[in-house]
């Protein structure tokens, strides 16, 4: 969770960038952070299969 806040954290400095980048450098840094929220999602939804059901 920690990791998480963090992640948003230095999200909104790289946000309050944009502004300052070239067009070229935003969509990079766009594609990173699409690429790594995808893995995210896979990886928990690939986490929550593989757990057996509490009873």
């Amino acid at each position: 969770m920690l990791f998480l806040v963090a992640a948003l954290m230095l999200l909104g400095v790289v946000m309050g960038t944009v502004a300052h980048v070239p067009l070229d450098v935003s969509a990079v840094m766009a594609v990173v952070i699409a690429v790594w929220l995808g893995v995210f999602a896979l990886r928990e939804r690939h986490g929550r299969r593989r757990r057996t059901p509490a009873n």
